[in-house]
C-alpha cells in the first residue's frame, strides 16, 4: 500500500452554496496540511463511534471546554452575578481561553496539564462583557466591558425570538393576509442588520424577512418581496414595517429538492455506488479525541463555536531525518463576508458576516454518511454552550477521512534507455477534515421577487440585482470571501518572515542572444505590515513564502512555505461603502501582522452592527515590524457570484482553494520513497465469494433458504460448508458461473446483491476463485 507522506501543507475550501459553507483543510501526497467522533481504531465501515461527553477529560492544553468544564463555569458565572442565575445576563459564547503561546508550544505529553480557563462573551444591561474564568480556582479573574462598536455573536435564540415578533403586529398581519398567505404557511429568517447610521446605533437590532412554504419545503424560492420588517432584539418590538404592496409570489412547483419526494424523471443514466478501498482500514489515528497522527504529520483539531474547525500545532516529520518540525501553529477560518449588490429598500442591509455574527459552530449540520463523508470516515462532535451556560452537543460536526480519487502525487517514465522498463507513478492520497455550515439557509440563494416571469418582458429594465433564473425570481448577484488566519510557524514560533519573489521581465541587449525577454526571480523581505498588503495581479506575479532565515538548507536556502492562491476574487465595492468598511479586510488577498493573541477575528471580536474599527485593515495600517519575528499570515479567497438558472432550485457545488507547499523545507522531495500500489494489496476485481460467519449451521441454513433465488439472476447458488475450530461455521456461497453470464466479470450486479444480502455480519471478501 502506499505510505503517503506529506510535503505540502493544502487547504482545500468549501462547497460554498450562498450562506452554506462545506470547508476541509486537506493533507495531500504531495500536499502537507489537514483540516477536519472519537477516533477509536476500528475496521468497519460505521465510525459514528457514540461518546459519553459527560465522562470527557481534557489531555491537551488547546483540548476544547468538555461538558463538565461547560457546567462548571455555568456554576462559578451565576456566583458571580445574580444575572447568570435569573437569566438577565445571556451568554453569547464560551470557549477555551487558550494558554500563552510559548507555554503551549514547550508542553509535552506526559507533563502537567495547564492551567484552564474559560474565555466567555456575556450580554447584559446593554453592555458586552469579556469574563476569564479559571476553572482551577473556580472563581472570575477577569470581568472587561468591551467598548468597541458593535455586538456579540447572536444566540440562535436571539434569531428564533426574533421571527416572531413581526406576528404581534397588526400591520404586518393584515400583510399577509393581502398576499393571500395562510399563517400555516410562514416562514421568516432574519438577515443580519450590517450598520448603517446613526438611527440603528445604542440598540440590537435585526431584519425579518418572510416565505411561504405552501407547496414546498423549499421556502427561500417562495419569498413574499416587498414586506420587510425591522426589530429591536432585546425589546422584541417591531421599530419598522415596509410594505411595497404584494409582489406575484413565485411559483412552488418546481422547487422540490429531495430526494424522495421529487416525481420529475431524470433521463441520465443511474451513476453506481462508489466506495474507496481501504482492506487493512484507514492509515490515520486519533489520541485522545482530538490528537490526529497520519503518515508523518501530527496535529490537533477541535469544533469551534466561532471558526467551526481549528487546526493546531501541524509538525511534519522530515522524511530524511526523521526530526518533527513546526508548520503552523494554528489555522482556521476567521470570518465570512457575503455581500449582496442590491441597494435597494429591503436589501441593501444583506451583507452577512456568519463567523461573527451568529458562528459556523452553533450552525454546523450533521454529517451525512455515505454523501458528506465517505466509507472509513471518523466523526467528532462539537460540544458549546448554550445562551444560559448549559453545554450542547453537535453531533457528527466533523469528519475525518482518506481520499484517493486516482490522482497522480508525482510520476516519471524514461524512454531512452532501449531494455529497461521505466514508469515510477506514485498516488494521490489526502487526508480531509470536512464540516458543513448553515446560517440562514442551506445550499439556496437570496432571491428576489419580481412581477416578470420571461426575459423578454423586461425590456430595458432589467433588473440591477440580477438576472431572472426562474419565473418571478431574481438571482441577487453577490460575492463570496472567507479570510483564514495562519499563525505559521516555520521551524519555531519566533524568527519567521515574509519574502516577497517577483519574477521581473527583463529585455535582453541588442545581440546577445536570440531571446528577446525573458524572467527573472528577485526577492524582497517585508519589513513592515504595509510590505505585506498585497492584492494578487497576473500580470505582476509574485510568489509569498514564509520562511526562518536561522533555518538553512544544505545548500544555503532558508526553509520556507509558499502559499500558493487558487482562483480568486478581489472585492469591488467603494471603501467608504458601510458593508466594506466592515469587511475591509477582504481589501487584499494576503496580510502578514506580528503574532497578537488578541487579533484572531479579522472583522473584530464584536462583529455585528460593528463600524469596522477593528478589523485586519486597522491593525495591519498600524505598520509594525513583521521581519524575522512570530508572524501571522492571513489569506482571503473568494469569488463573484451571477447566479443563473442551474443554481435554481438548489445550487451546485462551487469550489475554492489554496494551498501551503514547502519551499526548501526539505532537502528534496519529501515523497520520493512512498510506495506505489500493488494488487495484491487490494481486494480482487474478479471476486467471487463471500465469506460470512455464523453462530450456527442452523442459522446459515435459514439465511440461505430466505435468501435463495429472491433476487438473483443467477439460479443456483452452491453452499460449502467447512467446520471452523469446531464453532461457528464458515459458510463460502459461490455464483456458478455456467449458469449466469459467460463473462464473469459482467456479474457485478449479482455479485453486489449477494454481497449486501449475505454478508451483513462478519464479512471477509474472498479473492481465491
Amino acid at each position: 500500500m502506499a505510505e503517503p507522506s506529506f510535503a505540502r501543507l493544502s487547504l482545500l475550501f468549501f462547497s460554498f452554496l450562498l450562506i452554506f459553507a462545506t470547508y476541509s483543510w486537506v493533507f495531500g501526497p504531495d500536499s502537507g496540511f489537514l483540516f477536519g467522533t472519537r477516533v477509536r481504531k476500528t475496521l468497519g465501515s460505521n465510525r459514528q463511534v457514540h461518546v459519553d461527553h459527560s465522562l470527557e477529560k481534557p489531555h491537551h492544553p488547546l483540548d476544547p471546554l468538555t461538558v463538565r468544564e461547560i457546567n462548571r463555569v455555568r456554576t462559578i458565572l451565576s456566583n458571580h452575578d445574580p444575572g447568570f442565575g435569573s437569566g438577565s445576563a445571556t451568554i453569547h459564547s464560551m470557549a477555551l481561553d487558550e494558554p500563552e503561546k510559548s507555554r503551549v508550544v514547550q508542553w509535552k505529553k506526559g507533563n502537567k496539564l495547564l492551567s484552564r480557563r474559560a474565555a466567555v462573551v456575556a450580554y447584559w444591561a446593554g453592555q458586552t462583557h469579556e469574563i476569564t474564568v479559571d476553572l482551577d480556582s473556580g472563581r472570575v479573574v477577569s470581568d472587561v466591558i468591551n467598548r468597541t462598536s458593535g455586538y456579540p455573536i447572536l444566540t440562535l435564540n436571539d434569531v428564533f425570538a426574533a421571527s416572531q415578533v413581526p406576528l404581534k403586529s397588526l400591520e404586518f398581519n393584515r400583510s399577509i393576509e393581502a398576499r393571500g398567505v395562510k399563517f400555516s404557511d410562514l416562514a421568516c429568517i432574519t438577515p443580519f442588520a450590517g450598520w448603517f447610521g446613526s438611527e440603528e446605533e445604542g440598540r440590537r437590532v435585526i431584519r425579518v424577512q418572510c416565505f411561504t412554504l405552501q407547496g414546498t419545503t423549499n421556502y427561500f424560492m417562495r419569498p413574499l418581496e416587498g414586506l420587510y420588517v425591522t426589530v429591536d432584539l432585546d425589546k422584541l418590538e417591531v421599530i419598522k414595517i415596509i410594505d411595497k404592496g404584494p409582489i406575484p409570489i413565485p411559483k412552488a412547483s418546481g422547487t422540490e429538492y429531495r430526494f424522495g419526494v421529487q416525481n420529475k424523471p431524470v433521463h441520465m443514466d443511474r451513476i453506481n455506488p462508489i466506495s474507496m478501498e481501504q482492506p487493512d482500514g484507514p492509515s490515520f489515528r486519533v489520541e485522545d479525541g482530538h490528537l490526529v497522527k497520519w503518515a508523518n504529520w501530527v496535529f490537533h483539531v477541535k469544533a469551534d463555536q466561532r471558526a467551526g474547525m481549528i487546526i493546531s500545532q501541524a509538525t511534519v516529520r522530515d522524511s530524511e531525518t526523521g526530526e518533527p518540525r513546526s508548520v503552523m501553529y494554528k489555522g482556521f477560518p476567521s470570518e465570512l463576508f457575503v455581500p449582496y449588490m442590491d441597494p435597494e429598500e429591503g436589501w441593501y442591509y444583506k451583507g452577512y458576516m456568519d463567523a461573527g455574527e451568529l458562528g459556523l459552530g452553533p450552525t454546523a449540520m450533521p454529517l451525512v454518511p455515505l454523501n458528506d463523508c465517505p466509507r472509513n470516515a471518523y466523526y467528532i462532535d462539537g460540544v458549546f454552550a448554550s445562551p444560559d451556560g448549559k453545554p450542547i452537543v453537535q453531533p457528527n460536526m466533523i469528519c475525518l477521512f482518506e481520499r484517493y480519487a486516482g490522482d497522480i502525487s508525482w510520476r516519471h517514465s524514461e524512454i531512452l534507455f532501449a531494455n529497461a522498463d521505466i514508469r515510477e507513478s506514485r498516488p494521490k492520497v489526502t487526508l480531509v477534515a470536512r464540516m458543513a455550515t448553515s446560517v440562514a439557509a442551506s445550499g439556496m440563494l437570496m432571491v428576489k421577487g419580481t412581477p416578470y416571469d420571461n426575459v423578454d418582458d423586461l425590456g430595458d429594465r432589467e433588473d440591477d440585482a440580477g438576472p431572472l433564473i426562474s419565473e418571478n425570481v431574481i438571482g441577487v448577484v453577490h460575492d463570496h470571501f472567507i479570510t483564514f488566519h495562519l499563525d505559521m510557524d516555520i521551524d519555531g514560533p519566533m524568527n519567521n518572515s515574509l519574502v516577497k519573489v517577483h519574477l521581473e521581465k527583463q529585455r535582453v541587449p541588442t545581440g546577445k542572444s536570440p531571446r528577446k525577454s525573458y524572467l527573472k526571480v528577485k526577492k524582497y523581505i517585508a519589513k513592515t505590515e504595509k510590505d505585506a498588503q498585497i492584492k494578487l495581479s497576473l500580470y505582476d506575479p509574485y510568489e509569498f513564502h514564509i520562511v526562518n532565515p536561522n533555518r538553512k538548507s544544505r545548500v544555503g536556502n532558508s526553509a520556507g512555505y509558499r502559499i500558493i492562491p487558487g482562483g480568486n476574487a478581489a472585492s469591488l465595492l467603494d471603501h467608504d461603502d458601510p458593508p466594506q468598511i466592515r469587511g475591509a479586510f477582504t481589501n487584499n488577498q494576503i496580510w502578514v501582522t506580528p503574532y497578537n493573541r488578541s487579533e484572531q477575528y479579522a472583522g473584530g471580536v464584536l462583529i455585528y452592527q460593528s463600524q469596522g474599527d477593528d478589523t485586519l485593515q486597522v491593525w495591519s495600517d498600524r505598520d509594525r515590524s513583521i521581519e524575522n519575528k512570530d508572524i501571522v499570515l492571513w489569506y482571503t479567497l473568494g469569488f463573484h457570484h451571477v447566479p443563473c438558472q442551474e443554481d435554481y432550485p438548489v445550487m451546485p457545488t462551487v469550489a475554492a482553494s489554496f494551498e501551503l507547499k514547502p519551499a526548501n523545507f526539505f532537502e528534496s522531495n519529501p515523497i520520493l520513497g512512498s510506495a506505489p500500489f500493488f494488487e495484491k494489496d487490494l481486494p480482487s476485481q474478479h471476486t467471487g465469494c463471500c465469506f460470512v460467519e455464523f453462530a450456527s449451521l442452523n442459522e446459515a441454513e435459514k439465511a440461505l433458504e430466505t435468501k435463495k433465488g429472491e433476487t438473483f439472476y443467477c439460479r443456483k447458488i452452491i453452499l460449502d460448508v467447512a467446520e471452523m475450530a469446531p464453532d461457528p461455521f464458515r459458510l463460502k456461497y459461490n455464483l456458478v458461473k455456467k449458469l449466469c453470464y459467460q463473462d464473469f466479470q459482467q456479474e457485478r450486479p449479482e455479485r453486489q446483491q449477494i454481497k449486501s444480502l449475505f454478508c451483513g455480519k462478519k464479512t471477509i471478501i474472498s479473492s481465491d476463485d
